[in-house]
């Protein structure tokens, strides 16, 4: 038998026991109306889905498959579709996560500029790999693909939220101090330099911050 020399990732359990019991898991008659609403944006309840599951991530927190199921039901889909969309995308909690998610873009850009760096800074500090969440219950961390802000990697989202922008260590310190006190930072607009010269920053007009463009690092870890 040939040596097996990489790590073999188990397939997730499609049908574990349920998280959520049977009086739980309903959708109250103004969120059925809602998920009707964006059923009726739609040409078929398929293009629905994604708006169905967010809307059920918001209301349990996360997605074990009797949510899902409870999604596709309610939209009248087939529960292989909801199940595929919720498990391709890191927006989609399939577990219970920390109360701040911390994902970690560690894809081509931010690779290079030091992504990995920032992954695993992260991970000795906090004392978890990624994928886990701290004793505490507060922090999750996520391996994350590209998440459109190659321009100022390396870089993260919290929770689905702000983004942080050029990260250094001495960032993801004080990042973390602030979400300990339960601050999240603010929303940043990240403007390049002829935005600046020409035209007067071109920001977004509900940015609470921001941060002039600099030269990305080069990742110590990738040569």
């Amino acid at each position: 038998m040939a040596d097996i020399t990489k790590e073999i990732s188990p397939l997730p359990d499609r049908t574990p026991e349920p998280v959520f019991s049977k009086d739980e898991l309903v959708f109250t008659d103004e969120e059925k109306a809602r998920l009707a609403r964006y059923k009726a944006q739609y040409p078929t309840p398929e293009g629905a889905v994604m708006r169905g599951l967010w809307l059920a991530q918001e209301k349990f927190g996360f997605l074990p498959p009797e949510v899902i199921r409870l999604v596709a039901d309610e939209l009248g889909i087939a529960y292989a579709q909801a199940y595929g969309v919720a498990t391709f995308y890191t927006q989609y909690y399939k577990k219970k996560m920390g109360r701040y998610v911390l994902d970690v873009c560690t894809c081509f850009s931010c690779q290079l500029c030091g992504g990995y760096d920032m992954l695993h800074y992260l991970e000795e500090k906090l004392g978890i790999h990624k994928g886990e969440t701290t004793e505490d219950g507060l922090f999750t961390i996520q391996e994350v693909e590209c998440l459109g802000a190659c321009g100022s990697a390396p870089m993260l989202q919290v929770t689905n939220g702000p983004y942080v922008h050029n990260l250094t260590t001495e960032k993801l310190d004080a990042l973390i101090d602030s979400l300990r006190e339960g601050r999240m930072p603010p929303f940043v607009s990240v403007t390049l330099p002829q935005d600046e010269q020409e035209l007067d920053g071109n920001r977004r007009s509900d940015a609470e911050a921001t941060e002039a463009y600099v030269t990305p690092p080069v990742s110590e870890t990738v040569k």
